[in-house]
């Protein structure tokens, strides 16, 4: 079976974002891996990159991992922010859904509010406060 799941990159903020999303979906890390964790090389880590998340992963459902990591400056990584990604959850009720959409969106950006929508279904798109794009869709039953 395929699974899918979206992977994230941060300058720097990784963890304190997934600190939040574990505060909405609860769950539990995967183990966190950081920079300072690479076999050292020919280049030494620098001191201020050390501590930045180089993977982390967090169980949002049986079928579902939200994943990310820091960049690295030093490795030539460079983070552009966009609205080319989001996530998209499909809860099992309205309930459910508007909860998500509160917690999610709180010192973010909506794009458009949660509500029913002409094809039927809830609906709302916001980007969060780390600047994460997101979708909640719940179908009317």
């Amino acid at each position: 079976m395929l699974k899918i799941n979206p992977y994230l990159n941060f300058d720097g903020n990784a963890e304190e974002v997934f600190n939040f999303y574990k505060s909405v979906f609860g769950g539990e890390f995967t183990p966190i891996q950081r920079f300072k964790d690479i076999p050292a090389g020919e280049k030494p880590m620098p001191k201020e990159e050390e501590n930045r998340i180089m993977h982390i992963g967090l169980k949002i459902s049986e079928n579902a991992i939200l994943m990310a990591s820091d960049i690295s400056d030093s490795m030539g990584m460079s983070l552009v922010k966009g609205n080319n990604n989001y996530i998209s959850l499909t809860p099992d009720n309205k309930e459910e859904g508007q909860r998500l959409f509160n917690e999610l969106s709180a010192g973010g950006q909506v794009e458009m509010p949660y509500e029913k929508m002409f094809w039927g279904d809830y609906f709302g798109s916001f980007t969060d406060k780390f600047g994460v794009c997101w979708m909640i869709d719940v179908e009317d039953k």
